[in-house]
C-alpha cells in the first residue's frame, strides 16, 4: 500500500469515491423515470462544452457544466411542452453535442485525440483544483438529491398524483435533470463522458434486484457505486489499466451477481418478503381514510404493473387522483 503515499493517487481515489457515491444517487430517480439513456445524451452534449473550452483556452469543467445544464433544461422543456418526444430529444443531444465538440476541438488544433481524457476519464491527472470542484459538485448532488428525496420519489413514481399533493412537479423535474447534468460533468474525469451513464444506471439496477423498497435500493446503489469506483481504481493502479473501463466492468459484475443472489435470498431465505402480483386485478374505489401513502409511510409496497400499490388493512391501495383504489 506504499502507493497510497503519492498525492496524485490520494486525489484520484477520493474523486473516484465521490463520483461513485453521487452518480447512483441521482441515477435512482433517472431509472425510476425510465430515462436511463439521459446520462448518455448529457455526456455527449458535455463534449460540446469541452470542445468550446479547448477552442477558447478556458478551463473545460466549468464550460462543460454550463453547457450540459443548458442541454438538460432544453430537453426537459421539449418534453414538458410535447414538442418532441424524449427519444428525439435524446438523439439531438447525442449527435449534436458530439459533432459540435469534435468540430471545435479540431478548430482548436487538438483533434479527436484532445477529447480522449474527457471521453474515457483520466483519474491520475486530477489536480487539487479539480478535486475541490468535484467535491463541491458531489456535495450539491448528495444534499439536494437526499434532502428532497420524498418529493423526487413522488414525481418519479406518479407525476399526476404528485400534482394532487401540491408538489411543484415542473420545478422538480427541471431540478432532477440539472442534477443529472452536474453528475455527468463531475464524472467526466473519472469514468469519462462516454461511460458515466453506466455508473448512474447499473448500480441502481443491481440494487433493485437485491433490495426491496425505494430507499433501501438507493442506499444499496450508492454502496455498489462506491465499492466499484474504489476497487476499480485500486485494481488499475496495480495492473496499469484504464480506471474508467474497470469501474464500469465491476458495476456490471455486481449486476450479474445480483440475479442469483436475489433469487436465493428472496425465494429461499425470506420467501415472505418476495411480494409478487403475477395477475393484477382491477382496482375498486376504497373507503375514505386520512392516511397519505408515500415513501416512509410505514406500509409495505408492491409493484403492480406500471405503478406502486401500498398494503393497507389487508388491501392493496393505489394512489389515484385525490382518492385511493383498492383490490
Amino acid at each position: 500500500m506504499e502507493f497510497l503515499a503519492f498525492a496524485f493517487i490520494q486525489r484520484a481515489l477520493l474523486a473516484a469515491a465521490l463520483v461513485g457515491v453521487s452518480a447512483p444517487t441521482i441515477g435512482t430517480y433517472i431509472v425510476q423515470r425510465r430515462l436511463s439513456l439521459l446520462g448518455d445524451g448529457l455526456g455527449h452534449v458535455a463534449i460540446a462544452g469541452v470542445g468550446l473550452a479547448l477552442m477558447t483556452g478556458a478551463a473545460p469543467l466549468p464550460w462543460a457544466v454550463g453547457i450540459c445544464i443548458a442541454g438538460a433544461i432544453l430537453i426537459e422543456t421539449l418534453r414538458q411542452k410535447g414538442r418532441a418526444t424524449g427519444d428525439i430529444g435524446l438523439a439531438i443531444l447525442f449527435y449534436g453535442g458530439l459533432a459540435a465538440g469534435v468540430l471545435m476541438a479540431s478548430i482548436a488544433g487538438k483533434g479527436a485525440g484532445g477529447l480522449s481524457s474527457y471521453l474515457f476519464g483520466s483519474l491520475n491527472a486530477i489536480s487539487t483544483t479539480d478535486l475541490l470542484i468535484v467535491g463541491g459538485l458531489a456535495a450539491v448532488i448528495l444534499v439536494v438529491a437526499l434532502g428532497l428525496s420524498p418529493q423526487f420519489f413522488a414525481i418519479s413514481a406518479d407525476e399526476e398524483f404528485a400534482k394532487t399533493l401540491g408538489i411543484p412537479v415542473r420545478l422538480y423535474n427541471y431540478l432532477i435533470v440539472i442534477l443529472a447534468a452536474i453528475t455527468v460533468t463531475t464524472a467526466m474525469r473519472t469514468v469519462g463522458l462516454l461511460l458515466v451513464s453506466a455508473l448512474m444506471v447499473i448500480p441502481v439496477a443491481a440494487a433493485q434486484n437485491l433490495f426491496k423498497g425505494f430507499y433501501k435500493g438507493m442506499w444499496g446503489a450508492m454502496g455498489i457505486g462506491l465499492v466499484s469506483s474504489v476497487a476499480g481504481y485500486l485494481i488499475c493502479v496495480y495492473a496499469d489499466l484504464a480506471p474508467g473501463a474497470m469501474i464500469v466492468l465491476i458495476t456490471i459484475g455486481f449486476f450479474a451477481l445480483s440475479w442469483p443472489i436475489a433469487s436465493l435470498y428472496h425465494r429461499h431465505i425470506h420467501p415472505a418478503r418476495d411480494i409478487v402480483d403475477p395477475h393484477p386485478q382491477p382496482h375498486e374505489h376504497s373507503e375514505e381514510h386520512d392516511h397519505v401513502h408515500g415513501p416512509g409511510c410505514g406500509h409495505p409496497t408492491v409493484q403492480h404493473g406500471d405503478h406502486i400499490d401500498y398494503i393497507h388493512d389487508g388491501h392493496l391501495h393505489a394512489p389515484h387522483g385525490e382518492h385511493y383504489d383498492e383490490h
